[in-house]
């Protein structure tokens, strides 16, 4: 079993509940996560090549969605769109415009894109393939997505190499939901900028089943997604 295998399914049950929602996954471990949901709890998933396709889990074409209806759908709520982060902080404000200050940047990056609109309006999570203190800050410099401290709509789940984490804590403050196998407090909270609220007990996240396993293959045959996570 490896971190791969435990990370994409942590994403794939991000995705349960959403039932017929158009979901957006980023990056190529959320995209596998999102496929396995569809296919083993969430068969009325929408999946989208990320351009103006609604799509199969075999990659086939089932029908248009044209921006203009990515936007309808996203402020009537039906989306959960899993983003990446340069920066999140202790209540889910995500910046991935500019590191430093903003009349004067030292790095430039994406600039806001959708952030606004997507944690206004519908479920948002997060996924961070390399956990650290300079992705997790105690204030971001630039806020592209809000977090529970300014009337996000939900932030769900941040998906990391070192576990799983909500914002269920008091005052809607990051909370840890299970770490990965192996994984010990010290080296997350060494990595972590400010206090996490963390449970009396710590959960491990769960290894995939069988069946799990086997969905995971089917959709990442040679392991070339998965074998991108590192500890």
């Amino acid at each position: 079993m490896s971190l791969g295998d435990i990370c994409a399914l942590a994403c794939a049950e991000t995705f349960k509940g959403d039932g017929n929602a158009m979901v957006s996954p980023m990056a190529p471990i959320p995209k596998l996560g999102a496929k396995v949901c569809k296919a083993l709890w969430e068969p009325d998933l929408v999946l989208t090549d990320g351009v103006a396709t609604i799509i199969d889990l075999d990659g086939e074409v089932e029908g248009w969605m044209p921006f203009s209806r990515v936007f309808d759908t996203l402020w009537n709520k039906k989306r959960h769109v899993m983003m990446g982060a340069t920066q999140i902080d202790a209540h889910g404000n995500q910046n991935i415009s500019c590191i430093g200050d903003f009349a004067k940047p030292k790095v430039q990056l994406l600039g806001v894109r959708g952030a606004p609109g997507n944690t206004i309006c519908h479920p948002t999570s997060y996924w961070v393939a390399s956990h650290s203190a300079k992705v997790f800050v105690e204030r971001v410099d630039m806020i592209s997505g809000i977090g529970t401290d300014r009337g996000a709509a939900e932030i769900r789940r941040v998906v990391t190499n070192l576990g799983v984490f909500d914002f269920l804590g008091e005052g809607g403050r990051m909370r840890v939901v299970s770490l990965h196998p192996g994984v010990e407090r010290a080296q997350v909270e060494a990595a972590t900028g400010f206090g996490l609220a963390w449970p009396d007990e710590v959960p491990v996240t769960r290894e995939p089943t069988a069946d799990e396993l086997a969905a995971l293959d089917r959709f990442d045959p040679e392991r070339k997604i998965r074998s991108r996570v590192e500890a």
